[in-house]
């Protein structure tokens, strides 16, 4: 990853430059501005790779947008698709968000239809070319579901893949990072995600309500041991807010979106270039069939 870094720092500054989305040959990446032709072209440009941003709908404390997540994961999936040519599959905000059911605006889907609403999105992608598909968590509620849906792809035989985005450290990115973050907690809506908004639509960032509420953890459920409930976060902060600083930082919310674009493009690559993930499945299937058969 840090050899890619230098090149795919100089490609963003110009795409920023040019002050217009990137495109190869004149295709969007974004599959809801691509013409019917336009997506075929797009299809075979992108190797038959597609990304889908998931958010969620949500309170994100008193400053930030309820689509906070779905903002910060189409960011960085977009610009990484800018990077190494992709689709990136339409504004997608089903997730798991049960924990947030008592705060005003949270939208929380039954089980059911969250996992029906994903598999049927990858079968239809996949009907239609894009049989290489990569899922871009924006929130952390999802984490388990998300993990999940992909073990899962090994009960039945499928005609795609879905590899689930897992970010890393970034030796130079992380190095100006750390320097210029001041919050000691941050999980929920604090530092990192109201600088990231910052940086992607500032003008939905309310600076005026920041800290009308506490961010910090209630430890309501600290004294239990070795244990974990569902109502864990709860527990913790119950105003769906987890911070202790929120001032926003346009450049440390760029450098956190463009992290997480370097690496998305890095995955975009390796799939694109070679079916590993795809020779394996199916070896997989072949020998779950008749495991007593098969040496």
């Amino acid at each position: 990853m840090k050899r890619n870094i230098t090149f795919f720092t100089l490609v963003l500054l110009t795409v920023t430059l040019a002050g217009q989305p990137k495109s190869v040959a004149g295709i969007p990446c974004q599959m809801e501005e691509l013409t019917t032709p336009h997506f075929v072209k797009a299809v075979e440009l992108s190797g038959g790779v597609c990304v889908i941003p998931i958010g969620i709908i949500e309170k994100h404390a008193t400053q930030l947008p309820l689509g906070t997540d779905l903002y910060e994961a189409r960011a960085s999936a977009v610009m990484a698709a800018e990077m190494e040519y992709a689709v990136v599959f339409p504004p997608y905000f089903v997730g798991q968000i049960f924990e947030a059911k008592h705060q005003p605006g949270t939208i929380a889907y039954s089980n059911e239809l969250m996992w029906q609403m994903l598999e049927e999105t990858c079968e239809e992608l996949s009907r239609n070319g894009l049989k290489k598909i990569i899922i871009h968590n924006g929130h952390g509620g999802s984490t388990y579901f998300l993990q999940y849906f992909c073990q899962s792809q090994l009960a039945a035989r499928k005609d795609y893949i879905v590899v689930l985005f897992q970010g890393g450290a970034d030796q130079e990115l992380d190095k100006e990072i750390k320097s210029l973050k001041k919050a000691t907690t941050d999980g929920h809506a604090g530092e990192e995600e109201t600088s990231m908004m910052y940086f992607i639509r500032p003008d939905l960032v309310d600076v005026s309500a920041i800290g009308l509420e506490s961010g910090a953890s209630q430890g309501r459920l600290d004294r239990m041991p070795f244990g974990y409930s569902g109502i864990g976060w709860y527990a913790r902060f119950p105003n769906h807010y987890a911070g202790d600083v929120a001032q926003p930082d346009k450049r440390l919310g760029e450098l956190l979106v463009t992290k997480d674009a370097v690496q998305i493009a890095a995955l975009i690559r390796y799939l694109k270039d070679n079916d590993d993930v795809e020779r394996l499945h199916n070896e997989f299937y072949l020998r779950a069939e008749d495991p007593l058969k098969m040496k």
